[in-house]
């Protein structure tokens, strides 16, 4: 895995404009960066990244049920009472589900360590699925890379495929978000575009215009019935929603299902280190309460959690990162070696929940950024991956996108 400065396209820009990539500045600075890209060989793709992904979404999964199973996690991970029949059920139905995107922390010699799990709403989809492979072709013809070189980028075509193995052709979608916002207009769009591409109708209606009718059902703006509606919305705030006692009883399936509340929880990290410790892709994870009551000696210390704790406690005390389990971009997240704060988000939205202690796996630095690999999954496996990188160790929003690509 290496950096390596490029030259830009001519016309990227104007581009961006024509395709509708609206945000590839914001506020004064790139969001979109080609003066560089991260160049891996296809070992390090398929070892390191894609094959270990995969691994992981199957381990999640085999989280979510025990989850569901025991009323003490569900308390953990904070979910709220009257929704969790919702989402035990739909984890029962086996509801479909479509994407997700681990952030790993890589620095092009395994084991790749989750960091966590964006599995409900992930954003820098159309940048990664598409952008980025037009700047492949684009730097291919041009001879800026050399023949041969690749990119571990199917996340499109694996997009399209996975509604062609869900839904009969023509049945038709609904695709949702808040708004007035440019970003997750970009997603929700890339989700459209692959549905009809794999022979799907896809409408789009904003979250706020979507209304009930007598029979409960939900409608879109031009009071079409909607029965499948791709929501880029979060669980966690669609639960404390007016709409949400209408969800039941809606006859409508939700992408991303209800279940997926749990992986994009950070109380996923705990149970998972639980379930597989020492797994070389996991880091060492607690409940910040379970580790307070370690330390202070409450509980008994044979218990399993306090066991667990001891073995990694050393590792955690050199350097650990302190998560809210509802946080997103990076939001209300710290970070402390040898128990001093190092770093510390500014935005502090979501410092009110309870907090989770993982482990701190530093990110690499390449000419003063810190990459974080998002490795996409599409249905069961992983389909490619795009990076994001910021000057600061805490990953936010406005981090900045990078392509890549694979050496010959």
């Amino acid at each position: 895995m290496k950096k390596i400065a490029l030259p830009e396209r001519v016309r990227w820009r104007e581009h961006a404009r024509e395709v509708g990539f609206s945000f590839a500045d914001m506020y004064g600075e790139p969001y979109w960066d080609e003066t560089s890209a991260y160049a891996f060989s296809l070992e390090q793709i398929e070892t390191d990244l894609e094959d270990p992904s995969t691994a992981l979404h199957a381990m999640c999964r085999d989280a979510v049920a025990q989850i569901v199973a025991s009323e003490e996690l569900m308390d953990r991970l904070a979910v709220p009472e009257a929704h969790r029949d919702l989402i035990a059920e739909s984890w029962r139905r086996d509801d479909p589900e479509i994407y997700g995107r681990f952030d790993l922390a890589y620095d092009g010699n395994g084991p790749a360590k989750l960091l966590e799990y964006n599995a409900d709403t992930p954003t820098s989809l159309y940048e990664s699925a598409s952008f980025q492979w037009q700047w492949l072709e684009d730097q291919l013809a041009t001879g800026v890379l050399a023949e041969g070189c690749d990119q571990f980028n199917g996340i499109h075509e694996a997009l399209v495929a996975r509604f062609r193995d869900l839904f009969e052709p023509d049945s038709d979608l609904h695709f949702t978000a808040i708004g007035g916002n440019p970003e997750d207009y970009a997603t929700v769009e890339a989700m459209g575009w692959a549905a009809r591409e794999a022979g799907l109708g896809a409408h789009y209606c904003d979250l706020d215009k979507i209304a009930v009718n007598k029979d409960g059902r939900f409608l879109d703006d031009q009071d079409r019935v909607i029965g499948v509606l791709f929501k880029l919305y979060p669980w966690e705030d669609l639960f404390r929603d007016e709409f949400a006692s209408h969800i039941a009883r809606s006859n409508c399936l939700f992408l991303e299902p209800a279940w997926k509340a749990l992986l994009s929880n950070k109380g996923l990290l705990p149970v998972l280190w639980q379930m597989f410790e020492g797994h070389p892709n996991l880091l060492p994870a607690f409940f910040e309460q379970d580790i307070a009551d370690a330390i202070a000696g409450r509980g008994p210390a044979s218990s399993a959690v306090a066991k667990a704790f001891a073995r990694s406690e050393q590792q955690l005390r050199a350097g650990h990162v302190s998560k809210p389990i509802l946080s997103r971009e990076g939001a209300s997240v710290s970070i402390f070696e040898q128990g001093v704060l190092i770093e510390q988000a500014q935005n502090t939205d979501y410092a009110e929940h309870p907090r989770v202690v993982q482990a701190y796996a530093p990110l690499p630095q390449f000419d003063g950024f810190h990459p974080v690999i998002g490795a996409w999954i599409v249905g069961d496996s992983c389909a490619g991956i795009g990076i994001r990188e910021d000057r600061a160790r805490i990953t936010q929003d406005l981090s900045r996108f990078k392509p890549h690509y694979i050496v010959v």
